[in-house]
């Protein structure tokens, strides 16, 4: 089997066009990562039921965000974890299982990478490694008031370049409108 044929079974597991245009492009092969996700049958391409246990646990987590700062003047020091969540309970993503390298999470038959930013960051730039494992990646931007929004890019749209790292500002990613159609 050559590097490449992964992309024949691709297509012939039901993967758009556009999908197999994608991992063409950045040349990974989904089923050399396979061994760290969850079953397939918990990844269904239809949008899942959002927990209502987790979407309780995201609510009351903000919450206590929320009266942490005004009591402290602080923030919690937990905003990857709370970006995920959101993405979670907002666009029906499964998360991998924690230490699962190359993407956070699966939305249909879309390895999705999560980058969130914080209202403590300096300008409005999130990094993401150029060799992870996803297509789409979502940025949630977390306000000063704890007020969250998403925007999903195609990995194709990011910046081309030599470095490890492709680098992605807020303002160039158009709006997301209940993005996630699989």
């Amino acid at each position: 089997m050559s590097d490449w044929d992964f992309l024949h079974d691709m297509h012939h597991d039901g993967y758009s066009p556009e999908q197999i245009a994608d991992a063409a492009a950045c040349g990974y092969n989904p089923w050399e990562w396979g061994d760290d996700y969850e079953d397939d049958e918990e990844f269904s391409t239809s949008c899942p039921q959002v927990d209502p246990e987790i979407e309780a646990i995201f609510e009351n987590l903000v919450e206590n965000a929320r009266a942490y700062h005004a009591l402290t003047g602080r923030y919690l020091q937990i905003w990857g974890e709370l970006g995920e969540l959101y993405a979670e309970v907002t666009y029906g993503i499964k998360r991998h299982k924690p230490h699962t390298r190359g993407s956070d999470g699966k939305l249909g038959n879309d390895f999705v990478e999560i980058k969130t930013i914080s209202p403590e960051k300096e300008g409005e730039k999130v990094q993401v490694k150029r060799a992870g494992n996803f297509n789409r990646l979502l940025v949630i931007k977390i306000s000063e008031q704890l007020e969250f929004e998403g925007r999903f890019i195609k990995r194709k749209s990011l910046s081309k370049g030599d470095g490890a790292y492709a680098r992605v500002s807020w303002s160039n990613i158009p709006p997301t409108d209940d993005e996630p159609q699989v």
